[in-house]
């Protein structure tokens, strides 16, 4: 199993540091590759509010992830550096395909790249456009899949389609990986898994899952597989988890607490420990290492953790390598 990590990005995501300092993010990403985290991962918003999720409904500032992938390249020199995912919507396909190229030359080929169809109105608001109804995102991120895979491994690439087109598109220097990066698509419906089955490298849902739940979505990527002729077995899965682990029990609920004093208020606000424990990669080191293989049962290659109860939170820099400890045992 590979290990990811869901780095701090947003203002909210370290206790006490708004606006978030880029140095805070060197230092998770540093702690990361030190403790055996084999891949970073950034999300895609101009902007997030946590109404969502029982939080503040305020905007938090965040980190642009092509720009900040780039930059962690420079200061790791292992991992792998992914998006999960990028908004459909925030940039032409080709322009997207020409800096991602460029992300994998600076890092030296090791980039992954998720895409997803957007489901954050705000940032549509902030665009100045409406958002479209889901078939309508869905077919524009199809159209985009295709754009970014033809244009990645350097062109020259024709694609005329309804939303985004490419006339003989040239993507000069193309990407260090051959035949080029691997691309990912971000969802769980049925039309993305069909979209997935027929067009994309792999495919990856988060935060919160437990296994019978993601043996029914397998399924239907199953069977989206088999309409197309495709061998399920070569989509590459990865699935990201809010996660907690602790030495023995009593340690995790010491943890448990510590994470719940240092989320943005009104996140954990009626939830216990056992509540947590549903649809997440908690428990004991040797509770997290019986989770881990089960998921690997599943077929998940690669699990992206995120140490927090809120996408892209980090909880403390221990709670990090305990969780290395016990998922790569």
């Amino acid at each position: 199993m590979k290990l990811g990590l869901a780095l701090p990005q947003y203002d909210y995501s370290v206790a006490g540091e708004d606006p978030l300092t880029f140095p805070t993010v060197v230092r998770y990403a540093q702690a990361a590759e030190a403790a055996g985290f084999d891949s970073l991962w950034l999300s895609d918003h101009l902007f997030l509010d946590l109404a969502k999720y029982g939080g503040p409904a305020e905007r938090y500032g965040c980190y642009e992830p092509i720009v900040t992938l780039a930059a962690l390249a420079r200061v790791v020199g292992r991992v792998r550096l992914g998006t999960l995912v990028l908004c459909e919507a925030l940039r032409p396909a080709a322009v997207l395909a020409k800096a991602l190229a460029t992300l994998d030359r600076v890092s030296a080929g090791r980039v992954d790249v998720g895409i997803g169809a957007g489901w954050y109105e705000p940032d549509y608001e902030a665009l100045g456009t409406a958002m479209p109804p889901p078939p309508e995102r869905i077919e524009r991120l199809r159209e985009a899949v295709q754009v970014v895979t033809g244009l990645l491994g350097g062109g020259p690439f024709t694609f005329e389609g309804r939303f985004h087109r490419a006339v003989d598109a040239v993507n000069r220097p193309a990407a260090v990986q051959v035949p080029r990066p691997r691309v990912f698509v971000g969802g769980k419906g049925d039309r993305l898994l069909s979209l997935v089955a027929e067009h994309a490298d792999g495919w990856n849902t988060c935060w919160t899952w437990t296994p019978d739940a993601y043996r029914e979505r397998l399924r239907v990527l199953e069977r989206a597989c088999e309409r197309v002729g495709r061998d399920p077995a070569s989509v590459w899965r990865t699935l990201g988890l809010y996660a907690l682990a602790g030495e023995d029990e009593r340690d995790l609920a010491r943890r448990f607490e510590r994470l719940r004093a240092s989320s943005p208020r009104g996140v954990l606000d009626g939830v216990d420990l056992e509540a947590f424990r549903t649809g997440r990669l908690v428990g004991t080191v040797e509770q997290v290492r019986e989770q881990v293989a089960a998921w690997e049962a599943l077929g998940v290659e690669t699990l992206i953790l995120g140490v927090g109860a809120v996408p892209f939170q980090a909880g403390a820099l221990d709670d990090v390598e305990l969780l290395a400890e016990a998922a790569r045992a």
